[in-house]
């Protein structure tokens, strides 16, 4: 199989990662939970990782780092944390329902700061007019998991801060690839997975929380501190940890993340952009279909998707399928995403990439979308 499904998880990971997983297994009981050497292992590995992601995401204190189950479990703590039932919140037109649905569940009026697709500019100019007083929060994507358009969260988050609203960022798409400050973007929290840039399991997030940030629980139970009172914590990572912690999973996302440093943000971006133009540039000559690229991949990261004329997606995505190929056809969980880049009839076969894929993977997939459409006009 050849795999080029990484927006939704990335199937090829580091060796390290398995290994630290198996170790965990082997080694580990859970943090909190005891003072003998097995709780102490397991007590290390988690601040471990906390410490590595607080430094790759400019956060002060480790402990404003929160394990979640995945990013959507880290972006429901953020989005309850700020948005009252029936409040009001900015989103960009690229959101998943990751977002939207939350606060469809709140009852929350949204405002789309809709743009078109790769145009930074007007995504800012979108937001700054509706940033309004009375936002109980802005949510922006910082790379549509649909196109790979990189939007302006820098941008956003200075007219957040001027308007002191606070700012959510969804790093599901970018945390691995492309830099996120906390300290410099002022937001309020950011969310993201274990498994995707990230080269964790499946399983595993994050919520890294900006420093005072009141939050809300989802969850209560134990933490293993202060076991006699009957409500969580006020302090963190405790109040949001409820239960038992994934160790396994964070041992093997503590690999992830030291691969990625390692290997370098900008490196791992480069390649994954170098092969999103050979896709993009052998795609664009093929009869019939519709590449979404950027000129010059400028606000693009590693994710492209196509459609092709009188074709169904999700045909597309099967005979590719039976061909080795791992693709995603249809809507991709993101509704928004489409009706803004006027894809939400058709969908579209979203193509997206990882640090595993090679040049010689790309230019088989051109072949192959060649018989496909060849079989089919």
């Amino acid at each position: 199989m050849i795999y080029f499904d990484s927006a939704a998880t990335t199937f090829q990971k580091p060796a390290s990662v398995a290994a630290a997983m198996w170790e965990a297994l082997a080694s580990m009981s859970s943090p909190g939970r005891g003072g003998y050497p097995a709780a102490a292992r397991a007590a290390d590995t988690a601040f471990q990782c906390r410490s590595e992601l607080a430094e790759m995401f400019g956060l002060k204190n480790p402990e404003q780092v929160i394990f979640t189950l995945n990013a959507t479990h880290a972006l429901n703590i953020a989005i309850k944390s700020l948005v009252p039932p029936s409040g009001r919140a900015v989103v960009s037109g690229y959101e998943h329902n990751a977002v939207t649905r939350p606060l469809e569940a709140l009852g929350a009026s949204i405002s789309v700061a809709a743009a078109p697709l790769f145009e930074a500019e007007a995504v800012t100019a979108a937001f700054d007019r509706l940033i309004t007083p009375d936002t109980d929060a802005v949510i922006c994507s910082h790379v549509s998991n649909v196109f790979g358009f990189i939007q302006p969260v820098e941008d956003i988050a200075a007219i957040c801060r001027k308007r002191g609203v606070p700012f959510i960022v969804d790093a599901s798409q970018s945390a691995g690839i492309l830099p996120l400050n906390m300290g410099a973007l002022g937001a309020a929290f950011a969310a993201m997975p274990g498994h995707k840039g990230l080269y964790g399991p499946q399983g595993t997030g994050v919520l890294l929380c900006g420093e005072g940030i009141p939050t809300r629980t989802l969850l209560e139970g134990g933490t293993g501190s202060r076991s006699i009172q009957q409500r969580m914590p006020d302090f963190l990572p405790d109040r949001l940890e409820a239960g038992t912690l994934n160790m396994p999973g964070i041992a093997g996302l503590l690999a992830g993340v030291r691969y990625v440093r390692r290997g370098g943000l900008e490196k791992i971006l480069d390649n994954e952009k170098r092969l999103t133009r050979l896709a993009a540039q052998g795609l664009e000559d093929l009869p019939g279909l519709r590449v979404y690229a950027s000129p010059d991949l400028k606000n693009q990261a590693g994710v492209l998707s196509v459609t092709a004329e009188g074709l169904d997606v999700e045909t597309i995505g099967s005979s590719l399928a039976e061909r080795g190929f791992a693709v995603r056809s249809g809507i991709q969980c993101a509704p928004y995403a489409h009706r803004t880049a006027g894809t939400l009839e058709t969908g579209t076969v979203r193509i997206s990439f990882s640090d595993f894929n090679t040049p010689e993977e790309v230019a088989r997939l051109i072949r192959a979308l060649l018989g496909v459409l060849g079989r089919s006009f």
